[in-house]
């Protein structure tokens, strides 16, 4: 099994905004499960610390094997997932993806 682990920072600094914003690319993020062949689990997670060196949220997911995060990488409905994120994150991106 393969864990995908993406950071990233929300552009917007207005409180209620930034938990719209979650909420609805969490919405996504979780319906892409069962839509994605090789997905097992996937969620959006968010910092508890408020830190401005930090990122404010993941997306974790479990995958079959790396052939499944390299399909859900080009799948057309984590594409769309994308536009929507792109809309309300920063530059800044970190990912990382290891065995467990």
């Amino acid at each position: 099994m393969i864990r995908h682990v993406v950071l990233f920072k929300l552009a917007s600094t207005d409180p209620a905004e930034r938990a719209e914003q979650l909420a609805e690319a969490r919405r996504r993020i979780r319906g892409l499960v069962g839509v994605v062949p090789g997905v097992r689990e996937l969620d959006l997670v968010e910092n508890v610390l408020a830190d401005e060196r930090n990122y404010d949220f993941a997306v974790v997911g479990d995958f079959d094997d790396i052939a499944a995060v390299e399909g859900y990488a080009t799948h057309p409905a984590h594409l769309e997932v994308i536009d929507y994120v792109s809309t309300i994150r920063t530059d800044a991106r970190a990912a990382i993806d290891f065995a467990v």
